[in-house]
């Protein structure tokens, strides 16, 4: 059912888009000072001397699926803020990198043990949240609010 023309703009969608831009912006602040600090950001995150080398050792290309994942989130946010109908697929696509990365830290490089208990939860709520910013965005597409 589409949105009739002028009708007002649900409440909610302030808040989600706010809290989403908010949360995403963690993951660009995380990534960005991963690049700009290295280890030192990651040894002063909490992060144990193997937890660290493993983050330095990441693959190029995992390094572009975070990139992928973190960017593409909070371009999503941005875009549900605009109630843009792009927010859905942006959304979409960050969630699936989001899952790559952790294919590959449970399957792929065996990290799961070594990043341990914190980083799995962590690692759960990001996935929720996720998974809800996506349907969220996908109940306002298909409401018609997004454009």
């Amino acid at each position: 059912m589409a949105q009739a023309a002028g009708a007002k703009t649900p409440w909610h969608i302030w808040g989600v888009g706010t809290l989403a831009l908010l949360f995403n912006a963690v993951g660009v602040f995380d990534y960005v000072m991963n690049l700009a600090q290295g280890p030192a950001y990651l040894a002063s995150a909490g992060m144990t001397p193997e937890q660290v080398a493993h983050y330095q050792a990441l693959p190029a290309w995992m390094m572009g699926v975070w990139a992928i994942g973190v960017f593409g989130a909070f371009g999503a946010s941005l875009l549900l803020l605009m109630r843009r109908r792009l927010a859905l697929p942006v959304f979409v696509v960050s969630l699936a990198a989001f899952l790559v990365s952790l294919f590959h830290t449970y399957v792929l490089s065996g990290a799961g043990a070594l990043m341990g208990t914190q980083m799995a939860v962590t690692s759960a709520v990001i996935a929720v949240l996720l998974l809800a910013f996506t349907a969220y965005a996908r109940r306002m597409a298909l409401r018609g609010v997004l454009h």
